[in-house]
């Protein structure tokens, strides 16, 4: 396969892989020339540093620093780059700077000395660690690794001297263990005491609540250093083209790190973040990075396919089978009291942290009245992160928001606009509040409260947000025009590694908009004859269950297992029935069984008739959305195997193997390589200075058609792109005489049919029965 011509910095589009010990960089050599015939001009890889034992990610990657021996080490990485090159490919790696696995603590180094010499480690200021005063000592780390305190008594000591319970293996203090003493006599000796995961307070902060990943401090020189050394020895060698930063709001100063980051790695390599971005938030323009990895834009395409009429009707079923409704108004204040349910249960340390670090503003003002002001700031504020400068309006006015509702905390409010007015005086202070309330809205939104609010499950997205469900095409094409101008390398993401399900399987689900009658009927139908245990639970279980149904037959013993996986997931999840804190196994077994009843039983040719409806029109959508993604501003970012119908869930659902032995006349692959081709046939259209236009579309169906022009700056457009949305009603034939598209002068060839085409063409004249039309201009 010979080479694309191009610069390895000049992306066309990404394709990202999940390496696994079975699919390391050998393999992935082997797929190279599948991804050039498709047009790929970077393939990005997930973590590559080695990891805890058996992880099946890599974000938890264990120090010191080293490229995994299991997925081939640096001679193999070397290979890989060296065969990537040759086919003109260029690399992106995924980066962890935020957290470290401790999920196997002697496997973690500096983790293991922070447990061994406690405040007294050498790498105790790599982690964001508060000692705490517990049974009389004022320097003890608090490990939430118990279910209950009834399991202290499992603890054992092994003959290595490390304490052991269950799954965990820590190292003791040098002297303080022999095997024959007594277990809970050697933990009394230690640096560190074991609580139950429910402990109001902790001694470190994790990524999010996860306690297997604890944070790092890379704003600390040292650390930065012993973090990213190995980063700096493959830019210097030529090893990559780019990175991808992973939880970017994580850190500590997120501007101040990108800055040395982007020193490290040059001013041309590409330089993504991961950041989910509020509706109506842009990104920090004074950020040295090319854009995000595309969250943003996935929640445009999510709305804009997304009938708004449905959804008026989709809140009256809802309130029917649930009791609530599922409108904005209800799901505001339902967010802000699961943040606040969230705040309380799951991070009161950091609470503590943050508002101890307010008071600094405000010495005279009781401890309690900022803590008060902090945590109502938290659940109210509605951005990301709250401490870019460019939000600044934005969080002052939340600031007061909350004030009007708490006004007992006057004065606490009064200390945190200080800090916010002023945060180079306060930055503990603005950091403390901003990473809060990120971690919080991260994990009471996208962890919980997508698992327990249900109107339509294609709307609960990463960056996406089931109060926003819908845009109008006009808005739509606005702030694509705005993304070609601000951030035009950003990327765009259908699917990702963490996208709580596929790209394709949203398109299904989304179309039940479009038939909410036919919706209402099948739900009422099944509740009446398969009465639900718990009908919150099983709403949000169905519609994944539609959009996951064969197309042809009925699921089969895998997806069975895998849909049964995922309802466990989702229960504990959305701690209504059951949670990972407290299992409800007799819960859980009910939804189980009805689930199973549903698959196996006569409501399986109820659902196959509904799938039967609208299977057809979710293909044909996604097809669409695939062209917006690769052709619109930005970078199109596909995940591993979307090059064919990708039915996935959630992670680990999300990362089975791929088989690549499939060939690449399906067509959304036949898509792709079309849509990539045009876009390297025309780079500057698509580049810096490239233009996003929309195409008038005219008549009684003009809704149902996005159609929009790429061109290089002020010159006239070289592409436009065509396609359909909202098509259960308007199916090829008669409904598409009434849609017609204003060309841009001159003439314009269909690189599929090869037709050519110029002025008005009605939709069913340029389209066809085909979802989407590609043209360029020809003369």
């Amino acid at each position: 396969m010979s080479a694309p011509d191009g610069d390895l910095y000049e992306p066309i589009a990404t394709y990202r892989v999940q390496l696994t010990p079975d699919f390391a960089f050998a393999e992935v050599v082997g797929i190279l020339d599948q991804l050039v015939e498709l047009g790929i001009s970077h393939l990005y890889l997930s973590p590559i540093l080695r990891a805890m034992p058996g992880s099946t990610h890599g974000y938890d990657w264990t120090p010191p620093t080293q490229i995994s021996p299991e997925l081939g080490g640096l001679d193999g990485f070397r290979l890989l780059r060296a065969h990537a090159r040759a086919v003109g490919i260029g690399l992106l790696v995924d980066i962890v700077p935020n957290h470290v696995g401790i999920g196997v603590p002697t496997q973690n180094a500096w983790w293991a000395d922070v447990l061994r010499h406690g405040l007294g480690s050498p790498f105790l200021d790599y982690f964001d660690i508060l000692p705490v005063t517990h049974e009389g000592r004022d320097d003890v780390i608090l490990l939430p690794y118990l279910g209950s305190e009834s399991d202290l008594a499992d603890v054992t000591v092994d003959e290595d001297a490390n304490l052991r319970l269950h799954e965990w293996v820590l190292p003791t203090t040098p002297g303080s263990a022999e095997p024959d003493d007594d277990p809970l006599e050697v933990l009394a000796r230690q640096h560190y005491r074991l609580v139950p995961s429910t402990y109001s307070l902790l001694s470190y902060r994790r990524f999010l609540d996860i306690g297997e990943l604890a944070a790092l401090r890379p704003e600390v020189p040292e650390v930065f250093e012993a973090t990213h050394g190995w980063l700096r020895y493959l830019a210097n060698e030529d090893l990559i083209d780019g990175l991808r930063v992973d939880h970017l709001d994580g850190l500590r100063d997120p501007r101040g790190y990108l800055r040395r980051l982007r020193d490290l790695i040059g001013p041309d390599r590409l330089l993504y973040v991961e950041k989910a971005l509020a509706i109506g938030e842009d990104l920090d323009p004074e950020l040295p990075v090319d854009g995000t990895t595309g969250y943003d834009q996935l929640q445009r395409i999510e709305a804009v396919f997304t009938a708004p009429q449905g959804i008026i009707e989709l809140d009256e079923i809802y309130l029917w089978v649930t009791g609530q409704h599922g409108d904005g108004d209800h799901l505001r204040a339902e967010a802000r009291q699961l943040r606040d349910e969230t705040l309380r249960s799951r991070f009161p340390t950091r609470l503590r942290m943050a508002s101890a670090a307010v008071a600094l503003a405000a010495p005279s003002v009781p401890d309690y009245v900022v803590e008060q002001a902090v945590a109502a700031f938290a659940v109210t504020i509605d951005v990301s992160r709250a401490d870019y400068p460019h939000l600044r309006p934005r969080v002052l006015a939340a600031i007061e928001e909350a004030r009007a509702g708490l006004p007992s905390a006057d004065a606490g409010f009064d200390a945190l606009a200080t800090a916010f007015t002023h945060p180079e005086d306060f930055p503990e202070a603005v950091f403390r509040v901003s990473e809060l309330s990120a971690a919080v809205t991260a994990t009471a939104i996208e962890k919980v409260g997508f698992h327990r609010t249900a109107r339509l499950v294609s709307t609960q997205e990463l960056g996406a947000s089931p109060r926003h469900p819908t845009i109008s095409r006009s808005a739509f094409h606005e702030q694509n025009q705005r993304r070609a101008r601000t951030w035009p390398r950003a990327l765009t993401a259908t699917t990702t590694h963490d996208t709580k399900r596929s790209g394709d399987v949203r398109a299904r689900i989304a179309v039940i908009a479009q038939v909410p009658q036919r919706w209402n009927m099948l739900v009422r139908q099944i509740w009446a004859d398969y009465p639900p245990p718990h009908p919150r639970t099983a709403y949000l279980l169905l519609q994944n269950l539609v959009g996951m149904w064969p197309e042809a037959g009925l699921p089969d013993a895998d997806l069975h297992g895998r849909l049964t996986a995922y309802a466990a997931t989702a229960m504990r999840e959305a701690a209504v029935i059951s949670s990972w804190s407290a299992p409800n196994p007799e819960a859980e077994q009910q939804t189980q069984d009805w689930l199973t009843g549903l698959l196996t039983g006569p409501a399986a040719a109820v659902i196959g008739d509904f799938v039967a409806l609208i299977a057809a029109t979710g293909r044909a959508e996604s097809l669409s959305r695939t062209a917006i993604a690769l052709l619109g501003p930005g970078v199109g970012d596909l995940y591993q195997g979307a090059q064919w119908w990708d039915d996935a869930l959630t992670d680990p659902d999300n990362r089975r193997p791929v088989d690549y032995s499939r060939d690449l006349e399906h067509p959304k692959a036949r898509l792709i390589i079309d849509a990539l081709a045009v876009r390297r046939r025309h780079r500057a259209a698509f580049g810096g200075d490239g233009d996003y236009r929309d195409v008038v579309v005219r008549g009684r169906r003009a809704r149902h058609v996005l159609a929009f022009s790429r061109s290089a700056g002020e010159a006239d457009p070289s592409v436009v792109v065509v396609a359909t949305r909202l098509l259960q009603t308007f199916a090829p034939g008669a409904d598409r005489t009434h849609a017609v598209v204003d060309l841009p002068g001159g003439t314009w060839r269909d690189v599929r049919s090869g037709c050519e085409h110029s002025g008005a063409v009605r939709a069913d004249v340029l389209l066809e029965d085909r979802p989407v039309a590609i043209l360029e201009r020809v003369r």
